[in-house]
């Protein structure tokens, strides 16, 4: 008697979408712009998040910043028998990377999980020019990007591990999922996230914390612009940054008179 044993890839429906995520409302994304990535990082430290920065990619173009929340995209290795660029990019017009477009909003920041990838294009001229008319504020890709000079004359800010020719699926990745926990950089990134993006790179901020990193850096660079000024005025160093109990004493009056004056 013989049998007959039957193999089947498994059932996955491409692309995945994750659950329901709720994005910052548009005071407090508003209240953030005011806080840099290093300042972010190091008040983080303070409350215990140790891994916030996303090591990796850099700024397209120098001088650039970007505070907004996470829309994340996931990509994933291909497996042939699942999902794989062998049909060429027209392939992925059915994958998360065009779906994730669809659900851009004003204030996001396109968060890509691409495992520093140096062969794989994730985003191109045509799909960053949409993601700029649909409002989006920028983009982190922990790997590369393609049309690296068209997506700079669009002046949309970048971070990213560099450039490639190649596009989206055409190496070793493919667009799985969107809406999705991702890790960039050695970082968790969940979806509604703040993003804080600058020349010292990005930094991931819980939205859960945004309020207190928010209340903490307001005054950190307050007295930093009072610091550079005395120090600047020959001041010595250990006296003012950080401040001791005295110069902070100091600060408080010169931030009453300023205040003053408004």
């Amino acid at each position: 008697m013989s049998e007959t044993t039957t193999s089947t890839a498994p059932r996955i429906e491409l692309p995945i979408r994750g659950g329901e995520w709720q994005r910052p409302d548009a005071a407090e994304l508003e209240a953030m712009q005011v806080v840099g990535s290093a300042t972010a990082c190091s008040k983080l430290h303070g409350l215990g998040i140790r891994r916030s920065f996303v090591e990796g990619p850099r700024p397209l173009v120098p001088g650039q910043k970007v505070v907004g929340s996470a829309l994340t995209l996931q990509f994933m290795p291909q497996r042939e028998d699942l999902a794989s660029g062998l049909a060429q990019e027209y392939v992925e017009r059915h994958t998360a990377l065009w779906a994730v477009m669809e659900t851009v909003q004003p204030g996001d920041v396109l968060v890509i999980q691409a495992y520093g990838s140096a062969f794989s294009g994730c985003i191109g001229d045509i799909l960053a020019r949409y993601f700029k008319r649909k409002g989006g504020a920028g983009i982190v890709v922990d790997g590369r990007i393609r049309d690296a000079g068209r997506i700079r004359e669009l002046g949309i800010p970048v971070w990213s591990t560099g450039a490639t020719p190649h596009y989206a699926s055409q190496s070793e990745l493919f667009p799985w999922a969107y809406d999705v926990p991702v890790a960039v950089g050695g970082v968790l990134c969940m979806p509604g996230d703040f993003v804080v993006a600058d020349d010292d790179g990005p930094v991931v901020v819980p939205q859960a914390l945004a309020g207190e990193v928010r209340e903490s850096a307001s005054d950190h660079q307050e007295w930093e612009v009072f610091s550079r000024q005395r120090l600047d005025e020959g001041a010595r160093l250990s006296d003012y940054y950080p401040l001791n109990e005295g110069t902070r004493a100091e600060y408080e009056a010169w931030r009453a008179a300023a205040a003053s004056r408004r």
